[in-house]
């Protein structure tokens, strides 16, 4: 099992970005919840966003009414849409998954990560 997370890049404050965190492979019957976390250069990784199987979300309240987390489960692909990016959204953005393997147990696993530098 992979999560491939793209759409990372260099942006202006105020700019818009989406990312994007696809589960490949095999051996897997099922992907429960799914979430974004960040983390910025001297700190500790937190949590943006995670959105369940059936579609509730949860967001930090830094990126309330900025972000939209979202998924498409038949894809089992999360998305995460930034608005009105700020300086301090700048951070290594890391997807996660709650992954229910073929033998029917709960893995965690995470994505390479992708940059997400905001500056004028």
């Amino acid at each position: 099992v992979q999560l491939q997370a793209s759409g990372g890049g260099l942006v202006q404050p105020g700019d818009s970005l989406r990312l994007s965190c696809s589960v490949s492979g095999s051996g897997f019957r099922g992907v429960n919840a799914m979430g974004w976390y960040r983390q910025a250069s001297g700190k500790q990784r937190e949590l943006v966003a995670d959105i369940t199987s059936g579609g509730t979300t949860t967001y930090r309240d830094s990126v309330k009414g900025r972000f939209t987390i979202s998924r498409d489960n038949a894809k089992n692909t999360v998305y995460l849409q930034m608005n009105s990016l700020k300086p301090e959204d700048t951070a290594v953005y890391y997807c996660n998954a709650i992954i229910t393997l073929s033998r029917g147990i709960d893995l965690a696993y995470w994505g390479q990560g992708t940059l997400v530098t905001v500056s004028s």
